[in-house]
C-alpha cells in the first residue's frame, strides 16, 4: 500500500538532511524516476536518499542496512551500501536512509548489447551471492516457495495476458516447474526481486545490482529466473554454463518462475504480446530451447519491465 498522505519533495529531503546529517545538506538533490516501495533522490554524484512511501518500505530498508554491509565485500558487482540512517522526526515519521549510488542505466530504460558478457557477469554475481546464509538470515513471507505454491497466482495472470497461440507452451513450462523436485540444499542468500528495473547497465553490459529490500534465504531458483527475465534471448545457456551449480530440478523451477514473473510484468503492458506475435510470425524464437519466453527480447523486455517498475507490488 502506498502512503499518499506524505508528499516527498526536494525541500523535505533537504530539511531532513539539515536536521540529521547537516554535512550532507549542501549536496545537490535530484529526484530519480520510478520506484515503488521507496522514492529515490540523487544526493551529489555518489549518494542516494531513499525515502519510504509504502507501508513495508521501512522494514525493507532496515533489512538492507543490516545485511548489505555483510554481503557487499564479496560481491563482484557494485551494490548499494548504507552510509547514513535517518530516524523518524517531526518532519517525516518514518525511517529513511542514505545509500551509495550505483552508476549505470536501469535495464528497463536501456538494452543489453553484450549478451554473453552479461550472462557471465550475472552468473558470477549470483554464484558469489548464493552461499549458505546464517541461521538469522531473513525468510520471505511472499516469495521463495516452490512454484506449486504459486499456482493460483499463475492462473490469474495466465488468464489475463497469455494469447491462445502460445498458451500451451506457457502452460507446459509451468507444469514442468510445478512437478520439479523441491530445493533440498541449504538456505542460500537470494536477492529475491531480480528484474530489469533492479539491475543497471553500462557500455552494453550489466554493471550493478540494486534494491535488496526483498533479500531472503532460500531456494536460488527465485534468482536464477533472471536468466530469462533479464538477459537477452539465447543467453540463458551461457549463464547456466558459468553459474555451474544449478541441477536440472533447479533450472526447471527457475524457468517456471521466469514465466510467472514475466506474466506479472506483461499483465501491465500487453504490448509485449503484439511484439511476440510479430517475432513468432517471422519465425524468430525467443529461446532456442524454451520458445515460451516471449518476454525475453530487448523490445519486449523493456516494455514489460517499465510497467513492472510502477505496478502495484509484486506477488512473488
Amino acid at each position: 500500500m502506498i502512503d499518499s498522505e506524505i508528499e516527498i519533495t526536494p525541500d523535505l529531503v533537504h530539511g531532513l538532511l539539515q536536521e540529521q546529517h547537516p554535512d550532507l545538506a549542501g549536496l545537490a538533490i535530484r529526484e530519480v524516476p520510478g520506484g515503488w516501495d521507496n522514492q529515490q533522490w540523487r544526493l551529489g554524484d555518489e549518494l542516494a536518499v531513499r525515502m519510504p512511501r509504502s507501508e513495508r518500505a521501512p522494514d525493507l530498508q532496515r533489512k538492507e542496512c543490516r545485511w548489505l554491509p555483510v554481503l557487499a565485500p564479496r560481491l563482484p558487482l557494485p551494490v548499494p551500501n548504507p552510509v547514513r540512517i535517518g530516524v523518524p522526526s517531526a518532519l517525516f515519521p518514518k525511517r529513511w536512509s542514505v545509500m551509495t549510488w550505483v552508476p549505470g542505466e536501469p535495464l528497463d530504460y536501456t538494452q543489453i548489447s553484450r549478451a554473453d558478457h552479461s550472462a557471465e557477469t550475472l552468473a558470477g554475481f549470483l554464484r558469489a551471492l548464493h552461499v549458505e546464509a546464517p541461521a538469522e538470515a531473513p525468510d520471505s513471507t511472499d516469495r521463495g516457495g516452490h512454484p506449486k505454491r504459486c499456482t493460483e497466482v499463475f492462473g490469474h495472470f495466465f488468464e489475463a495476458v497469455v494469447p491462445l497461440d502460445i498458451a500451451d507452451d506457457v502452460r507446459a513450462v509451468w507444469a514442468d516447474a510445478v512437478t520439479a523436485p523441491e530445493w533440498e540444499g541449504p538456505r542460500v542468500w537470494v536477492h529475491g526481486d531480480l528484474h530489469p528495473a533492479n539491475v543497471v547497465v553500462s557500455n552494453g553490459t550489466l554493471s550493478g545490482v540494486i534494491d535488496f529490500g526483498d533479500l531472503f534465504a532460500g531456494d536460488p531458483a527465485w534468482d536464477l529466473a533472471a536468466a530469462w527475465v533479464i538477459l537477452p534471448a539465447g543467453a540463458a545457456s551461457r549463464f547456466f554454463d558459468v553459474y555451474a551449480h544449478a541441477d536440472e530440478a533447479t533450472v526447471r523451477r527457475a524457468r517456471g518462475l521466469a514465466a510467472l514473473k514475466s506474466l506479472f510484468s506483461c499483465r501491465w503492458d500487453k504490448t509485449a504480446i503484439a511484439a511476440f506475435r510479430e517475432e513468432n510470425r517471422r519465425g524468430d524464437r525467443p529461446d532456442e530451447q524454451h520458445s515460451i519466453m516471449f518476454w525475453n527480447t530487448d523490445s519486449k523486455q523493456k516494455s514489460c519491465s517499465r510497467s513492472r517498475r510502477t505496478g502495484p507490488g509484486s506477488p512473488f
